[in-house]
């Protein structure tokens, strides 16, 4: 591995200005479906997860619905999925949702029988072969997959420039969410650099999707965010971030964790230090928001260090101030959402959890 770190210009992304809060408002649901569809698109996902009983739930059910919805868009890419889509679905699982228990739910084969009737057979017997997946599609072949361009999504996001904190270190919010640990760190440092796969650590509070081809270094990623204010209503948001920043190890990568550690000791003292004096600092990834984002001014960095104990991954993040608009939010779900997120499990739930068990399957 290069010990030279890589960095973007954070101030290269391409400017499309408007009032913070109108940005805001404007991302509600996902790039990939119209405002007309929501509802529809909302109800699918309801059925697949968000509507069964809390024992009878599986967050890989949440993904294969996810992957169905994204894989049906891309047959399509030049438009959103809008409110006439909806009847394809009802076709293929409107009665499978009535003679269903619990009523109106959808099981996983119920899942993979629908989507082979919008889709063809190939869709059950390669929706589960991670091979056949990437940016959250199945797809028929290996040549199909290869052939798909991510940045056709690109063309429906809502992307404003790169927004990096610009208050000083001392004046922004900072948060360090505990450590994961993982069982193959090799195998989560392939995870986080193959952003194709990224939509795979999916769960019930949100995913990242990658926009453009190639790898981690300024690639950008939406978001999709379920705030979810209650069991049984969640309410999807998005926002964008690109990586702006690339440590791999070797001296850079060791004197950055050490001004990372001063940084949140000096906004926390007697809280954890992001890589504990004891380990070594294995990998950073700085994803840098773009304008709307949910939490402003801010940077999220995943780092992976190894200690005598084993291998872990954590996020930390920093933001500024925020807006009352953003602020509001926040305090309503924003905290609890990312807490879940970034956390250390249950997998459900965890980002990092999921990351840590596709490094050791």
């Amino acid at each position: 591995m290069s010990t030279e770190p890589k960095a973007v210009d954070a101030r290269s992304a391409p400017a499309l200005q408007m009032p913070g809060e109108l940005r805001f408002a404007r991302m509600s649901g996902s790039s990939i479906a119209a405002p007309g569809a929501l509802g529809w698109v909302t109800d699918f996902l309801n059925s697949a997860y968000f509507a069964r009983p809390g024992d009878e739930r599986d967050v890989d059910d949440l993904r294969l619905a996810f992957t169905l919805l994204t894989t049906v868009w891309a047959r399509r890419p030049e438009r959103r999925l809008r409110a006439s889509d909806v009847s394809g679905f009802h076709r293929a699982f409107g009665r499978r949702r009535l003679r269903s228990r619990p009523r109106l739910t959808l099981g996983r084969d119920d899942l993979l029988e629908g989507g082979a009737v919008m889709l063809g057979d190939w869709f059950a017997e390669t929706a589960d072969a991670p091979a056949l997946r990437a940016h959250g599609i199945a797809f028929a072949t290996l040549e199909d997959r290869d052939a798909f361009d991510p940045a056709l999504r690109l063309g429906h996001a809502a992307l404003g420039r790169l927004t990096p904190p610009v208050a000083p270190s001392a004046s922004q919010a900072w948060h360090t969410y505990p450590a994961v640990p993982v069982p193959d760190p090799n195998g989560a440092m392939a995870f986080l650099s193959d952003p194709a796969r990224w939509p795979d650590a999916g769960t019930e509070g949100g995913r990242f999707t990658a926009l453009r081809r190639g790898g981690l270094l300024g690639q950008t990623f939406e978001i999709e965010v379920n705030a979810r204010p209650a069991p049984q209503l969640p309410i999807f948001t998005r926002g964008y971030v690109t990586c702006t920043g690339v440590r791999e190890p070797g001296p850079e990568l060791e004197r950055w964790a050490d001004g990372l550690n001063a940084a949140v000791r000096a906004s926390d003292p007697g809280g954890p230090v992001p890589v504990p004096d004891d380990a070594s600092p294995l990998l950073a990834v700085e994803l840098t928001t773009h304008e709307g984002h949910f939490l402003g001014r801010a940077i999220s960095r995943l780092v992976v260090f190894a200690d005598a104990s084993g291998a872990w991954v954590r996020d930390v993040g920093s933001w500024d101030p925020l807006p009352w608009y953003l602020a509001q939010a926040y305090a309503m779900a924003g905290r609890r959402a990312q807490a879940s997120f970034w956390g250390a499990g249950p997998e459900a739930a965890s980002m990092l959890a999921r990351i840590a068990r596709l490094s050791a399957a």
